[in-house]
Parts: C-alpha cells; sequence; structure tokens
C-alpha cells in the first residue's frame, strides 16, 4: 500500500513579513497533483495545518479550497492537529468531511480509533495522534506522568491494545506530532518543552509499521519506520539550503520494512532563499552577487563599525533583504559592540530569555528554585493559552 506523507504547511505564516498565501496555495495543488500522480492509498497529513491557533481568513479560505481538492482525489486523507493548531477548530465538521474520506483526529479520545485501509495485500490501520500538550491530556489518556515521554506512550500502548484485536497480517500506521530524540530541529519550530524537555524517545513507536512525523520541518529519517516529511516550505533563514520534499511510502505486506522515497518540490516552488556574509562595501560592489538580486535574504555585515544605514542601502542593490545582523570580525579593544534585542532572542529558547532578563535585571543568575518556578510559569502560560482553545 501506497502513502503520500506530509506536514506543517503553516497556512497563513509569512516569512520576515513576506505573504506565502500564494505559495502555500500552490503546494497544496503540488501535493494533490502528486497524490493523484503516484496513485497513493492514503494522503497523510502529520499536524500544524494552520500557523495560529486563530487562522487569518486567508488562510480559512486556502484551507477549505484545499480540503475540497483533497476529497476530490477519492482516495482517503488522514490528519491530525499539531501544536500551532486549535485541535477544536480544526476538528469542526470532522464526522461530516469523513463523508467525504478527509479523516480529521483532533482529539485524544480517537488516538486507538484507526482508520482501516483495504486492499489486495491485506488491511492497513492508520491510527492518528494529535499533539499531547503533557498536562492537559494526562488524566484523560491515563498518564503516569506529565511528561511527552509518558502521555505518548500511554497514547501507544492504547494503539497498540487496539491494533492486537486485529486480524493477524494487519499492518499499521501512525501519525504523529512530537519532537522524537535523535532528530534535529530548526528555528521556525515553536518551543514545546515541558519541565525542560520537548522530546520523547522513538522507543515509544515500538510495534508500529510506520510512523508519519510532523513538528520539525527538516525532513530526516529516525529509524527506517520513522520519518519526518519536514515542512513543504522553509519558514527561517535557517532553513536555507533544505531540499524540501514530499515523502512516498511504500508499505509491502508482511513484516518488511516500508521503502521510503523523497519527491523534492520542483524548484520553482521553493522559496529563493539565500545568506550573504561579508562588508558592506564588498558586498555592494562584488559582480559576484548579482545572481542573489532576485533572492530573499539574510545579511551577515562583517565591519568593525556598523555601517550607516545599511539595511537602505542593501535594498538599493538586493531588494529582497529581510534580515540583517551585525557581526564585526575584529572589534578595536577600546570599544564595545552590544547585540541588539532581537539578536539576543534570536534562537534562543523561552526559558533562556527569562533567565537572561533576570540576569540582567538582577546581576546574579536564577538559583536552581528560580529556574524551577520560571519552568513552571512557563509551562502554565502555554497551557493556559491552550486551555483558552477548548472554552
Amino acid at each position: 500500500m501506497r502513502f503520500l506523507h506530509t506536514s506543517d504547511w503553516h497556512l497563513g505564516r509569512r516569512f520576515h513579513g513576506e505573504d506565502l498565501i500564494d505559495a502555500q496555495d500552490k503546494i497544496l495543488d503540488h501535493i494533490c497533483a502528486t497524490a493523484r500522480d503516484e496513485q497513493v492509498d492514503a494522503l497523510l497529513v502529520a499536524g500544524d495545518i494552520y500557523d495560529r491557533a486563530i487562522p487569518s481568513l486567508d488562510a480559512v479560505r486556502l484551507f477549505s479550497r484545499g480540503l475540497n481538492q483533497m476529497a476530490g482525489l477519492n482516495i482517503p486523507t488522514i490528519m491530525i492537529s499539531g501544536n500551532h493548531d486549535s485541535a477544536h477548530r480544526l476538528g469542526v465538521g470532522a464526522a461530516l468531511l469523513a463523508r467525504a474520506g478527509v479523516h480529521l483526529r483532533t482529539d485524544p479520545a480517537d488516538t486507538a480509533t484507526p482508520i482501516l485501509l483495504n486492499s489486495s495485500t491485506g488491511t492497513v490501520a492508520v491510527y492518528g495522534v494529535p499533539y499531547l500538550e503533557p498536562t492537559l491530556v494526562r488524566t484523560q489518556l491515563e498518564a503516569e506522568a506529565g511528561t511527552h515521554q509518558a502521555v505518548l506512550t500511554s497514547a501507544l500502548d492504547q494503539i497498540r491494545t487496539d491494533l492486537a484485536t486485529r486480524p493477524t497480517g494487519t499492518r499499521s500506521v501512525v501519525l504523529a506530532h512530537a519532537f522524537i530524540t535523535g532528530a534535529t530541529g530548526c528555528t521556525s519550530e515553536r518551543d514545546i518543552s515541558v519541565g525542560g524537555v520537548d522530546h520523547a524517545p522513538a522507543s515509544v513507536f515500538d510495534g508500529i509499521d510506520y510512523v508519519a512525523l510532523g513538528h520539525l520541518h527538516g525532513a530526516q529519517q529516525v529509524s527506517d519506520r520513522i520519518h519526518y516529511s519536514g515542512s513543504p516550505l522553509a519558514y527561517s533563514f535557517s532553513e536555507t539550503g533544505h531540499n524540501k520534499s514530499l515523502t512516498l511510502i511504500d508499505l509491502p505486506a508482511g513484516t518488511t520494512a516500508p521503502t521510503v522515497t523523497r519527491h523534492p518540490l520542483p524548484t520553482h516552488l521553493q522559496l529563493p532563499l539565500a545568506r550573504l556574509t561579508g562588508r558592506l562595501e564588498d558586498l555592494l560592489t562584488d559582480p559576484a552577487n548579482e545572481a542573489l538580486t532576485k533572492y530573499w535574504l539574510h545579511v551577515t555585515l562583517t565591519d568593525t563599525a556598523r555601517p550607516y544605514e545599511p539595511m537602505a542601502r542593501l535594498k538599493q542593490r538586493f531588494p529582497h533583504t529581510l534580515d540583517l545582523q551585525h557581526l564585526p570580525t575584529a572589534i578595536p579593544a577600546q570599544s564595545t559592540t552590544s547585540p541588539t534585542y532581537s539578536e539576543r532572542l534570536r534562537g534562543r529558547s523561552e526559558v533562556d530569555i527569562t533567565h537572561d532578563f533576570i540576569t540582567t535585571v538582577r546581576g546574579t543568575q536564577p538559583n536552581a528554585k528560580e529556574r524551577s518556578l520560571l519552568q513552571e510559569a512557563i509551562d502554565n502560560s502555554r497551557i493556559s493559552a491552550q486551555e483558552k482553545e477548548t472554552v
């Protein structure tokens, strides 16, 4: 049986102020065309459909059009909610959409209820595990602790219990939205750490024939049976150079491991990202940079002193300069250069930022008890925001 695995569409997201709706529209067209051309038996979408819990009107319209396209394929589509989605909003009309072959799994209570796909080679049970906020679902899933590992383990135990009731030879596919140990993240992914821990081990998926993961934006293999499809578009300059793709899975009968193939997205569908580093005058005059005038650029200036109006001057030659930082290669002994606020925050977690704030204001780092309280406050803030979505 053949599946097309994708995730992390983040409909409605902007890239350093640039509108991505048109690019995302073309991506959905390409996903549906690939599913049709490759004659897949099901389309798997592993979470973060939207970029925000309350998506923009343009994002909702795009998703509505995408749903119609997916329903028109006449093949099942199975999708789960991610940590960016409002599970309740995304799940509205799930029962009705299922009649059209689009199966939404946004409620942890439905985790162990599979979509059964039949073919001449046997039955495949597809289970959808939506993003599980540990503190919110611990009681419902009867997990031993309020951690990502504990709630995922409990969800997978329920799946394995259901799978044991299925006829011998039934193969299994699980969609999940999580950070699995050993995988590599990007700066464009939202922090999901609880108590300072954001990951769970791959062993929670033991016994599953294929695991279609979402959350991390780089396509990658955790094991021969566990894969991230990655996002179809780049959402930060940390993804410059990523070869964005869709993941095609051929799941044979028996116990043979699946065959996984990455289908690179056509160049014209990928964002034109590039990085430039050097002295401002060199960047503005070097003929070798002419090819980058149409690219979206992240520029790092290495001038000893910050040049006058660098962004305005860069945009005269590179109109799509979107991000600028100054990292001097040499600093005179009598001078100091302080990073900007955005530079201090870049790539840092919420915990790191709060620790730095305490250190800056008080002059000393938070002690162990204070670090624990800060982590608890961050966890409670995120949980409170998600609880509001359930009202």
